[in-house]
């Protein structure tokens, strides 16, 4: 039987992927409205909206994935709330500082390295992704951390066939590395799409800096190059560093005839993943 999967979204890149009795937790960002989240070199912003949920109020999970170590998809109520037991997929980089931390379960991919995890009569293949959190500059001189996108692929433990395939993009911008991603993932259902374009140090006002994530434009540019069925975009309006409101996506989607693909989901809401 197979079974469906559901993405419930929390804030921010914080989002629940479940399918059948899997339950993986993205990019955990549970700050309060009015609380900074810091970013690293004495870069910090402001979060201007709470999450839907507490730590507290978490299904079980079976798993963490995230994208890289910043303060707005690691704070430091993840740190002292989540289940240091609890299994986390992420970059090297981020791996190494929560093993530090008591994370003794953190595993560091590489990109295109896998991990499969099964729970119950479900199985899920989690895959690093390329990505790059910021301009060729800022990674030389290790201003940004490294990013990784993830692709989640669900199925039955008893088959190798699978069911259900999400992509989430983490805070990448869109850059040459991503091209290969549909080479070797041809048929993708989901793209959980990072985007706000995130602009350091200022965000909007003034918008002067560095751009380190997706904005409307490239968000669509990513999608029309990953083209997953479905388009979940988060990551647009929760700190004042960003500078690509929702809106911008949604206009360029239309604009090039890519509209019926997204599928807004509001905070604290449940919505379906398409097959």
């Amino acid at each position: 039987m197979v079974s469906h999967g559901s993405y419930t979204f929390v804030g921010n890149a914080t989002g629940l992927v479940s399918y059948g009795d899997i339950t993986l937790l993205t990019d955990p960002n549970f700050l309060h409205a009015g609380e900074r989240a810091y970013l690293g070199h004495g870069l910090f912003s402001t979060r201007r909206l709470d999450p839907a949920v507490s730590i507290d109020e978490l299904p079980p999970l079976s798993a963490i994935v995230l994208s890289h170590m910043h303060g707005d998809h690691w704070d430091r109520r993840a740190q002292s709330g989540l289940d240091r037991s609890l299994p986390v997929f992420t970059t090297g980089h981020a791996a190494s500082k929560l093993t530090r931390r008591g994370f003794e379960a953190a595993t560091g991919l590489s990109t295109w390295e896998s991990r499969r995890l099964r729970v119950g009569e479900q199985v899920v293949t989690i895959t690093a992704m390329p990505g790059r959190h910021g301009p060729v500059w800022a990674q030389r001189l290790r201003v940004l951390p490294p990013v990784m996108g993830t692709m989640l692929e669900f199925g039955s433990a008893e088959s190798d066939t699978v069911d259900l395939r999400v992509y989430v993009s983490g805070d990448t911008l869109m850059v040459d590395e991503l091209r290969e991603i549909p080479t070797r993932y041809p048929d993708i259902d989901t793209g959980v799409v990072h985007l706000g374009g995130t602009t350091l140090p200022f965000g909007q006002n003034p918008r002067w800096g560095a751009m380190v994530t997706m904005d409307g434009r490239q968000g669509t540019d990513a999608v029309q190059l990953v083209d997953p069925a479905q388009v979940l975009p988060v990551h647009v309006d929760d700190y004042g560093v960003f500078a690509s409101p929702l809106s911008d996506f949604s206009r360029e989607m239309r604009a090039r005839g890519l509209g019926d693909r997204i599928t807004y989901v509001g905070r604290g809401e449940t919505v379906p993943l398409r097959r």
